[in-house]
């Protein structure tokens, strides 16, 4: 055969490639498609593929893990290795530590939670630790945030040597110290999140437009967990549950308001959702403004349900959570409060919403077990003295706390 001409094998050669890259557009957008059909189908760690891979799949480091999995739906599983730490923990507040108090069962500290959609890793103390390493993790809020950091410390210490942790108190904050890791885990007391002040005839006011006497310690932290709802819904002549002496710090008194203000204007009776989304717009400002996104985790964590019926007594007796969501349950008013402040913010805040699993376990509180009774007091219960808001720990927050590290992990 002759030689091809040149114009003829630069035509062959243009077709050839023409084809090559046809089969590799189609190939291409094969794979896409089906790359998508993937994500729509919803594959990522059903129940039964949980089950088969184990913890060590259970949550992947990837910045799409928390688009994927909604750690809020799902049910309680009763686990029989837990709790995660002994109820004996020296960090436990006398209240909220219902074994010592004398509660005869032991169930409501072995529930854990099971989402719908994924799993959550189980508790690793020095693991957390060492991603803690040189930082600093606070959370802010009331009575109930401090149950949760109180459950935080005693998930961690017990890895560490006795002269190698400390606590340490500073005003309205305390911190424990995993000293040989350089990190801490710390408390603020702020059930407003904005500030309050003593005013003219030492009444005290809450000032719905003010936050700086409070956030300048929440400066140079790298992960803020914020909560502030319960406070919002009671009248200023209510008192704090937190009255303990070993806190060195005066929380009852501290924490009424007599009168509320915004700018110059006072409110003597105010709508307190209308109220607390005044105060949470105070802080979502001070978050936008003044935290970087590349430096700080900013968490909020939604409303802890509470079963005080009208009767009294919806948590006394109660060994097993509900089973399901009922119609009656509605979503509390604080959380859709919560999401709508949310959606207005430039920082990427995530909204752990604890709100709906929490309201299945009315069998967490501590009822009637927030101190040692008399025996008058088993004799004749008053339905009335119950704490059906707070949890008994070792307890719910323990799970709250496991959620936050899935979270930290993804």
């Amino acid at each position: 055969m002759g030689d091809i001409p040149a114009p003829c094998f630069s035509s062959i050669f243009l077709l050839l490639l023409l084809c090559f890259s046809f089969i590799a557009l189609r190939s291409s957008h094969g794979e896409s498609l089906q790359l998508s059909h993937s994500l729509l189908a919803g594959s990522w760690l059903d129940e039964e593929e949980a089950a088969k891979e184990g913890d060590a799949n259970v949550v992947m480091n990837s910045q799409n893990y928390r688009q994927r999995c909604d750690l809020s739906i799902g049910k309680w599983v009763y686990d029989p290795s837990y709790p995660l730490y002994y109820p004996s923990c020296n960090y436990l507040s006398s209240k909220v530590n219902c074994w010592r108090n004398g509660r005869p069962d032991s169930d409501y500290q072995r529930w854990k939670w099971k989402p719908s959609s994924c799993s959550i890793p189980r508790f690793n103390s020095l693991d957390f630790l060492g991603r803690m390493r040189r930082k600093r993790i606070m959370f802010v809020g009331d009575s109930i945030m401090r149950s949760q950091w109180e459950s935080l410390v005693c998930m961690v210490e017990a890895v560490l040597p006795k002269s190698r942790k400390t606590l340490t108190f500073h005003g309205p904050s305390m911190a424990f110290h995993a000293l040989d890791f350089e990190a801490s885990i710390e408390f603020f007391w702020a059930p407003f999140l904005v500030e309050l002040k003593v005013g003219p005839g030492n009444r005290r006011i809450l000032h719905l437009d003010s936050i700086e006497e409070n956030a300048r310690y929440w400066r140079g932290v790298d992960i803020l967990v914020f909560d502030s709802a319960h406070w919002w819904i009671h009248t200023g002549k209510w008192k704090s549950f937190m009255t303990e002496s070993e806190s060195k710090y005066d929380w009852e008194n501290k924490s009424r308001w007599d009168v509320m203000m915004e700018g110059n204007k006072a409110y003597t009776s105010l709508n307190p959702m209308v109220a607390y989304q005044k105060g949470l717009s105070t802080w979502a400002r001070w978050v936008d403004l003044n935290l970087n996104p590349e430096r700080n985790r900013v968490i909020f964590r939604s409303f802890s349900p509470f079963h005080n019926g009208r009767d009294g007594g919806k948590c006394y007796h109660q060994q097993k959570p509900l089973q399901k969501f009922q119609p009656r349950h509605r979503l509390p008013v604080e959380l859709l409060v919560q999401q709508q402040v949310m959606k207005t913010m430039r920082f990427p805040v995530h909204l752990q919403e604890i709100s709906t699993m929490s309201a299945l376990r009315r069998d967490g509180h501590p009822s009637l077990y927030t101190h040692v009774l008399s025996e008058e007091e088993r004799q004749h219960v008053n339905l009335h003295g119950l704490d059906c808001s707070h949890w008994c720990l070792p307890g719910v927050p323990d799970i709250w706390n496991e959620m936050l590290y899935a979270y930290l992990l993804g």
